[in-house]
């Protein structure tokens, strides 16, 4: 509450909405903390994630309306800027607002919700890549390459990128939840 100069109220709505999202556990007259998934709930929410993740690629129209594409090009461009400057905020809202303009294509707005919904869960394991240079490289590239795949109309490909997009954060996380959870095998 200091640190951000925020009411006791509204941290524990801020609190709330992360909760319901999955990734702040709360207990009571301990607190809350920011949850560690075991190696089965992040391949089970990386599961759900791939099937919506398939379909939003199946029903966005290609090849991909200009003002979309011209959208996503604008955000890739702060998005590498701000990695080159060390800016990892940036970097991750950035990132969040390629992957809402992108899965928004589908035209589907349940599928939207849903993906927003899966992608909150994986927050956690998202922010893995960003904190690895090779990974935050590897992952400009893939949105380049999507770009791509909407400008040329190659669904076969648009479809595998943004399937194979969020594996490295998976694997990520998953080395490091197999330390925390050994008990759980991946």
């Amino acid at each position: 509450m200091r640190k951000f100069d925020v009411k006791r109220h509204v941290a524990r709505h801020v609190l709330g909405l992360l909760e319901s999202t999955g990734v702040v556990s709360r207990e009571r007259n301990k607190g809350a903390a920011v949850r560690d998934f075991s190696p089965r709930e992040v391949e089970q929410i990386y599961d759900v994630r791939e099937l919506l993740l398939g379909r939003a690629a199946e029903l966005i129209p290609i090849p991909a309306p200009t003002d979309v594409v011209a959208e996503l090009k604008a955000i890739h461009a702060r998005h590498k800027g701000a990695a080159a400057a060390g800016d990892l905020r940036t970097v991750f809202r950035e990132n969040l607002k390629f992957h809402a303009v992108l899965e928004a294509a589908c035209g589907n707005p349940h599928l939207y919700e849903a993906l927003q919904q899966f992608g909150y869960r994986a927050h956690a394991m998202r922010s893995h890549t960003i904190l690895s240079p090779d990974l935050l490289a590897n992952a400009i590239a893939q949105h380049g390459q999507m770009i791509a795949a909407l400008e040329t109309g190659d669904r076969t490909s648009l479809r595998g990128l943004m399937v194979a997009h969020i594996q490295p954060a998976k694997l990520a996380y998953l080395q490091y939840a197999t330390k925390i959870h050994p008990e759980q095998p991946a």
